[in-house]
């Protein structure tokens, strides 16, 4: 049998999770001044006129604000010559956690993913996955502040485009909120690295990402088969 939490009455029960909801409330607060930070950050100029290639052809990242003031970015691994289920499984996960950008453009903030492919080969992944967020190529991009970086923050004032902030590794996970809500249950993440009890079930991390060859989220689309 799996490992389980222990059992208690209820007082007891409720006794424990006020305590921990001290700790949670305390990290919150911790959250939201680490944001008060963030917005104090200051910004570097980028190179506004950098050219990606998109579904509407060539485009400035100037462009990609269509009009709106910031722009959010997020980089997409590509593995030439895969196939659809060959394709990244981390950046699956993340992107397939975050579809729909309207909250974002309600507060002025355009949403665009920068794929490290060519665009010819990406587009049909693209369509097949069902992702509405428009897609631009970086393949051959060298610039500072485009090029680099996984998520990335920018603020247009004028014809002019400036970067405020940028994170990889783990900051990628502020757009997965499968992540967050895995974290409330008992089990959590099920993954080797978390600190959980003796019997806890655990797996390779980001193993369960994959199933029959696949990123568990091309399951959702038709026609797919296993791949060995």
């Amino acid at each position: 049998m799996t490992a389980t939490p222990p059992i208690v009455d209820r007082d007891t029960w409720q006794r424990e999770r006020d305590e921990l909801l001290v700790r949670e409330k305390a990290h919150t607060r911790a959250g939201s001044a680490l944001a008060a930070q963030r917005r104090r950050l200051p910004m570097v100029e980028v190179d506004g006129g950098v050219t990606l290639l998109g579904a509407d052809g060539p485009r400035t990242v100037l462009d990609m604000f269509e009009g709106r003031d910031q722009l959010l970015t997020l980089k997409h691994m590509w593995h030439h010559g895969k196939g659809f289920a060959g394709q990244c499984r981390g950046c699956t996960a993340t992107l397939w956690n975050f579809q729909d950008a309207t909250y974002l453009e309600a507060r002025g903030v355009s949403f665009a993913i920068w794929c490290e492919g060519p665009y010819d080969e990406f587009a049909p992944y693209r369509e097949f996955m069902g992702y509405t967020a428009p897609w631009y190529s970086l393949e051959g991009v060298d610039s500072p502040g485009i090029s680099d970086g996984w998520l990335n923050a920018y603020l247009r004032v004028g014809d002019r485009v400036f970067q405020t902030f940028e994170t990889d590794g783990r900051g990628v996970e502020v757009m997965m909120p499968a992540l967050q809500l895995l974290d409330l249950t008992a089990y959590g993440r099920q993954e080797e690295w978390e600190d959980s009890p003796e019997g806890w079930p655990q797996d390779p991390t980001q193993s369960w990402f994959m199933r029959d060859g696949r990123p568990i989220p091309q399951w959702t689309r038709p026609g797919v088969t296993p791949t060995s």
